[in-house]
């Protein structure tokens, strides 16, 4: 894999095809390997960036002290970009859906199209009054942030990440991995804790998605969690040119368990990048 360096700390990308540039950016837990498909159906007429994010894949961890936050990830995807003139599309899923949305909230002219799938964008939940159906998903996602900070601070990474694994996959999820896989997500477990905490505390608010006016595709499963099916419709209702599609069956790994239909999606919105003719459904 290419690789570029962000103040000493080496970024691995994946390359492939030519054309307009894509940039892929993926899931906490996760590397540049879950876009494969994806990767396959767009090469043959787009130039196709997927970078390994700070600490996971190939990358090294961030660099310098403090703590990392989507503002970060935004500088990686520049930096990514940095050889590409002209503006690109972008699909992030989970967390990398959550750093693709500061990306395109900071940078709406470097866009040809958005692509969101299943964004764990918490912080647009954060401070919704007490009593509402947000507030209430808040709280859920912040017990499990805090159970993976905890077993990663307590250096036993694996059981706060065998909760993490069963509450985006389902029960048994955990259990029903190879050993070896267990141990790689465990040691991953402190990454995932900042993944969290960037995710809920990041200052954008649902008003600064209105000024995106790129053709948005936001995608979710059925089976997922409540939480991320919820702040897939809030920005499906405030980004100006999006369209919300829900993927029966599907959980929240939907581009790895649903590729053909999560593909097949992507490549035709970046094809048409069409306005939709009325506003998502919540």
């Amino acid at each position: 894999m290419p690789t570029i360096e962000i103040d000493g700390a080496r970024i691995a990308y994946a390359a492939a095809g030519s054309g307009e540039t894509v940039l892929l950016l993926h899931s906490s837990a996760g590397s540049s390997a879950q876009w494969r498909t994806l990767t396959e159906t767009l090469q043959t007429r787009c130039r196709v960036l997927a970078p390994d994010l700070y600490g996971y894949g190939q990358s090294d961890p961030r660099p310098g002290r403090g703590l990392p936050g989507l503002a970060d990830e935004v500088a990686l995807a520049d930096a990514v970009l940095a050889q590409t003139p002209g503006p690109v599309h972008l699909v992030g899923h989970s967390y990398g859906a959550a750093a693709a949305l500061r990306f395109a909230v900071e940078r709406p002219r470097r866009l040809l199209s958005l692509t969101l799938i299943e964004p764990v964008a918490f912080h647009l939940m954060c401070g919704a009054p007490e009593g509402t159906a947000e507030h209430g998903l808040f709280r859920e996602v912040a017990a499990l942030a805090a159970d993976v900070t905890r077993s990663a601070e307590d250096g036993d990474g694996r059981r706060g990440m065998a909760h993490f694994i069963d509450y985006w996959n389902g029960p048994g999820a955990w259990m029903r991995m190879r050993p070896e896989l267990q141990s790689a997500l465990a040691r991953l477990a402190p990454r995932v804790a900042l993944d969290f905490r960037a995710a809920m505390t990041d200052a954008t608010r649902l008003r600064a998605l209105r000024g995106i006016a790129v053709p948005t595709l936001v995608m979710r499963g059925s089976a997922s969690p409540w939480p991320t099916r919820r702040i897939a419709a809030l920005v499906a209702q405030v980004l100006p040119y999006a369209r919300l599609q829900t993927v029966e069956g599907a959980g929240h790994m939907l581009p790895l368990t649903h590729a053909e239909i999560v593909d097949a999606a992507i490549a035709e919105h970046l094809s048409h990048r069409t306005v939709p003719a009325q506003r998502p459904a919540a």
